[in-house]
């Protein structure tokens, strides 16, 4: 088992949690690592192992918890292991390799800070879990919510999820529908005799052209939305006038909108061919978002160690099932989220240090 140095430099940290491969449904040899180290080199924590997850929590009686929250699993390895560093002349020191960005740098962080906060003035509560990179019936903070939700009580939670540094505050929510239309089949030859799906969902489409998405003012984060087509399926053969046609339509909404609420204004904006009867919508996937919750005392003070950089986080993280809960939760960790999942994936090390010490001075 790969033996991880909680008090040495987050750097080489970061380096030997990379070197362990764990994709999606193979973590337990980092799940062993990560539990080794913390029984061994923090004291002060009660420690849980919970299938591959990892949970660790201080009980001072303090007047605050925090929460850190970091998955363990990547996404497959294609040839970008083990973990590698070079030096570039625009961003320094880089660490290259599976996980480096999304995300064991973040992981790191925030097992060194668990074994070298002297004096911390928030209690801690550490949940390091399996599975997030897959299907979300399968993700370890679904799993810990459902059967240990007492270990998701906190004040402010913090996803160290890929943020190049800066606060990524709360979350976008997303759904899809499917949008179908039906017609009479019948031979192109003879177009008059059949009835073209596909034509009656033009005015879906010309309603998506012109939409005109909001900007949502939260907290000092500014939300864009979006309306999309992003899948489309018809057709029958070359010689057929079709008789079913569909279009795939994600939105992506401000976390002030509920799911269903969010619903519902997509049904207004397609209320024209709904109502003409040619074409009929159905939710297919969903997820809510999540406030940003910046306004809350402890969620503020991070703003303040962050010196006020923050922003809006577009995208659906884990964060919006800890808002869910009542609890302002925020995205904060090393790497930029572009290069998440990539062949390339690399982190500067300066990010690795900087949030280190933007979160030791939180907690401290």
């Amino acid at each position: 088992m790969n033996a991880l140095d909680l008090h040495g430099d987050p750097i080489d940290l970061t380096a030997a949690l990379v070197d362990i491969h764990s994709e999606s449904r193979d973590e337990t040899a980092i799940a062993d690592a990560v539990e080794s180290a913390l029984r061994e080199q923090t004291t002060g924590f009660e420690i849980v192992r919970h299938g591959n997850r990892v949970l660790a929590r201080t009980d001072r009686g303090l007047d605050s918890r925090v929460i850190l929250a970091g998955h363990l699993d990547t996404v497959p390895v294609a040839g970008n292991l083990p973990s590698r560093r070079t030096d570039d002349t625009a961003e320094g020191e880089v660490l290259h390799g599976c996980g480096t960005v999304d995300m064991k740098s973040g992981d790191a962080v925030f097992l060194h800070l668990a074994a070298t906060l002297a004096d911390p003035r928030h209690d801690l509560t550490l949940i390091f879990y399996d599975c997030e990179e897959i299907a979300a019936e399968y993700n370890g903070l679904g799993v810990i919510e459902r059967e240990l939700p007492q270990w998701l009580s906190g004040d402010v939670a913090i996803l160290g999820e890929p943020t190049a540094g800066q606060i990524e505050a709360g979350c976008q929510g997303t759904l899809r529908v499917r949008l179908t239309a039906t017609g009479t089949r019948a031979h192109s030859a003879r177009a008059w005799m059949g009835d073209n799906a596909i034509h009656k969902l033009g005015e879906v489409l010309t309603t998506l052209a012109g939409y005109s998405p909001r900007r949502v003012d939260i907290d000092g984060c500014e939300y864009r939305e979006g309306l999309s087509a992003v899948g489309i399926g018809g057709g029958v053969a070359g010689n057929v006038v079709p008789d079913a046609a569909h279009v795939d339509v994600n939105f992506r909404f401000a976390p002030d909108h509920s799911i269903e609420s969010a619903l519902d204004h997509v049904r207004e904006v397609f209320a024209g061919p709904l109502a003409s009867g040619a074409v009929t919508l159905e939710l297919t996937d969903s997820a809510a978002g999540a406030l940003p919750g910046l306004s809350h005392p402890a969620a503020a003070a991070l703003v303040d160690a962050a010196q006020g950089r923050f922003r809006a986080k577009y995208g659906w993280t884990d964060v919006s099932r800890f808002s869910a809960l009542g609890i302002p939760a925020v995205n904060l960790g090393p790497g930029d989220p572009s290069l998440a999942h990539r062949v390339d994936e690399r982190v500067p090390v300066a990010q690795i240090r900087e949030v280190t010490e933007l979160l030791r001075t939180y907690l401290s």
